[in-house]
């Protein structure tokens, strides 16, 4: 069944680059290692090719075997699971593969808040006029923008998160949602705050769209977080990250900030990492529009 897919698919033209890669191919199946369900949108890397796929929402992926290396690893990372890695060698069958996630234990610090101590407060992009430009993921792909705590308050629990869509595109196209602890290399997104898998969708583009996370008591961390807009693919489709033969806008599209003096937001590709996007506009830098709403010491 799942090698009639691949043929009827690339002879439908809907796998780009699959010709190429007919022989020697990585293909399988991600799941949950304790119930076999399949995990949805998990990225899967060759670490040294630097490139990648995205598992669809029956937890299928392809990719292209390595060409730069004989020995390679196969590294898969997915909302609520740890980190795994397995060994992949060039020439060797690769195909039909199940990789078995573990789920990842996270407790979550509590929140102590007493009565009239603590308030609404916005973090992030405060303005609804966007900045000059258009930011266009591929599926996998993430731009998550820090929401700092400038005026050094105390947190409680974070309520809501926005972002500003834009009215080109497709704009009702899903996205996923993820909260990051401000804890990897140089301050970057890192370590998940919000384990559930929160998949939204705008109702029209041209403004703001904002999601409800109060039902999860996700505490806030005090020396800020980030919040991110993840593209992912909708639909029963099988599909790569290898878009870039026949690009075109893909998904939702979100605007930028020139707000900020300082570089906030980081942008996340599968096979490359996190790295931050230091691009500028006379002294303000480009920025995500993307907000917060927190509990906040008066």
């Amino acid at each position: 069944m799942l090698k009639t897919l691949f043929l009827l698919l690339a002879g439908l033209g809907l796998l780009p680059g699959l010709a190429r890669a007919q022989e020697g191919r990585i293909t399988g199946r991600v799941v949950n290692q304790a119930t076999k369900d399949p995990v949805a949108f998990a990225s899967i890397s060759l670490r040294d090719e630097g490139t990648g796929a995205l598992t669809n929402e029956y937890g299928y992926f392809q990719l292209a075997m390595p060409e730069r290396s004989l020995n390679d690893s196969i590294v898969v990372l997915a909302l609520g699971f740890r980190r795994t890695a397995l060994r992949v060698k060039r020439g060797a069958n690769m195909e039909d593969l199940i990789i078995e996630l573990p789920k990842q234990a996270v407790a979550l610090a509590g929140v102590t808040v007493k009565a009239g101590q603590m308030k609404p407060a916005v973090l992030g992009a405060h303005t609804s006029t966007p900045g000059v430009g258009m930011i266009q993921g591929l599926p996998g792909s993430q731009y998550a923008a820090l929401m700092k705590n400038d005026k050094q308050r105390k947190f409680g629990y974070i309520r809501s998160v926005s972002f500003y869509i834009g009215e080109n595109g497709f704009p009702r196209e899903p996205f996923r949602v993820r909260l990051y602890k401000a804890d990897g290399n140089y301050n970057a997104p890192n370590s998940d705050l919000l384990l559930d898998n929160v998949v939204v969708s705008a109702a029209r583009g041209g403004g703001w769209f904002d999601v409800d996370l109060s039902q999860y008591n996700i505490p806030a961390p005090d020396e800020g977080f980030y919040v991110a807009m993840e593209w992912i693919v909708s639909g029963d489709k099988f599909y790569t990250t290898n878009f870039m033969d026949n690009y075109t806008p893909y998904g939702q599209i979100l605007r930028p900030t020139f707000e900020f003096k300082d570089s906030r937001t980081w942008l996340y590709a599968i096979g490359r990492g996190w790295s931050l996007i230091t691009l500028a506009n006379g002294g303000s830098r480009y920025n995500a529009m993307i907000r917060a709403e927190v509990d906040a010491s008066k």
